[in-house]
């Protein structure tokens, strides 16, 4: 399948590995043009230089005001143009409602939400024309996470607002849905696990409610990801679409 993708320009945040990563990756693959952000230098430059010369490194962090802008003018400054955005809100501290100070609450709330939609904005105002944007938000927005307090009580929220902006950017052409990943196999489920005590215990649990029987690859994210951001989803926007192997119980 054409994805009509050669020539695009995307923003992917938090993209030096993982999801982020893959997708960028698939991105390029396809023809297109990528700006990953970070916030470690050294695995920008790694993710910069291994991507090559379809992909340009920022620094950046969702949680500073001023990274959103200054990461569109840069990929306007180097191509030209922005088509669109994968935004990761990244993963926020673990733990229980009962454990979680306020702090860990705001700062997360800064990060995770507003940060987020901060990307949002931005991205919408830099693109001409049809555009797609994306959040990576996590299977919490429909069914609770054991220890993840902060997670589920962001994450269902920021779905609905993103709900919300596919209703204010439609006029626009501009496409705004959300991918829910459950257990794929990446370096922050990894440490899931392991915040356990018994990673290979909690790898076996997961996999059971799982009916595709395993964890995901990043890849299989990546497909779905750039499915959504290229125009052959033209007519897909609103939507929350799990990547979870059957996972999630609900509809």
């Amino acid at each position: 399948m054409d994805t009509h993708l050669e020539g695009k320009v995307f923003i992917l945040t938090g993209a030096t590995r993982g999801l982020g990563r893959a997708t960028a990756e698939q991105l390029i693959a396809e023809g297109a043009r990528v700006v990953v952000t970070g916030r470690d230098q050294g695995r920008l430059d790694e993710a910069a230089a291994a991507l090559g010369d379809s992909a340009i490194g920022v620094l950046a962090d969702n949680g500073d005001p001023e990274s959103a802008d200054a990461v569109v003018r840069a990929a306007v400054h180097r191509w030209g143009q922005v088509d669109g955005a994968l935004i990761s809100v990244g993963g926020p501290p673990t733990g229980t409602i009962m454990e979680t100070p306020d702090d860990v609450w705001t700062s997360s709330f800064e990060s995770v939400f507003v940060g987020a939609l901060r990307v949002a904005r931005a991205v919408a105002g830099a693109i001409e024309g049809p555009g797609s944007i994306v959040f990576v938000l996590s299977s919490s927005v429909r069914a609770p996470l054991a220890n993840l307090a902060v997670s589920n009580g962001l994450r269902p929220g920021l779905a609905m607002a993103a709900k919300t902006l596919a209703d204010e950017l439609g006029p626009r052409a501009i496409r705004v849905n959300g991918l829910l990943p459950g257990r794929i196999g990446t370096e922050r489920v990894a440490e899931l696990d392991e915040s356990t005590g018994d990673a290979e215990a909690a790898k076996a649990k997961a996999i059971a409610g799982i009916p595709l029987g395993r964890y995901g690859e990043p890849g299989e994210f990546a497909a779905a990801a750039t499915f959504l951001l290229s125009p052959v989803s033209s007519f897909v926007t609103g939507v929350m679409l799990p990547v979870d192997g059957g996972m999630l119980r609900a509809l």
